[in-house]
């Protein structure tokens, strides 16, 4: 077992390993989707989340594909917020699960909101947290 904590580098190239391997129809919207790896979210998003820094593992920036209109001028594009520091804590918490295979869930969570799903309905198929 590598007892090396994994790089931002590191994180990202879990995640687009996990977007590559995800099956069409979704691979190709998912792959156009940013992926940005941080230590920590930004002091003003977990403001905006009432949320504590080792909380937020990932988030979803965008507007979800079954809300996206011809009108809509981007701003940005949508992206998948990785945070290594509080996905280190939570796979080093867990035991059970490798690495990898927390990197794909987080980030495939976050995609799933990308494609339109709340949190409900993610947890309707995803057993993850059980």
């Amino acid at each position: 077992m590598d007892i090396n904590a994994p790089s931002r580098d590191d994180i990202e190239s879990m995640a687009r390993d996990a977007v590559a391997a995800l099956p069409e129809p979704f691979r190709g919207p998912a792959a156009a989707i940013a992926i940005v790896v941080e230590d920590f979210a930004p002091v003003d998003m977990l403001a905006d989340l009432d949320m504590d820094a080792f909380e937020l593992t990932g988030l979803y920036d965008g507007i979800p594909m079954t809300e996206k209109s011809v009108m809509d001028q981007p701003t940005g594009p949508d992206t998948v917020w990785l945070f290594r520091r509080p996905i280190i804590d939570e796979w080093a918490d867990r035991g059970n699960v490798t690495m990898r295979e927390l990197v794909a869930h987080v980030t495939i969570h976050e995609l799933a909101h990308h494609f339109g799903w709340s949190d409900a309905d993610i947890a309707r198929i995803d057993k993850w947290w059980e």
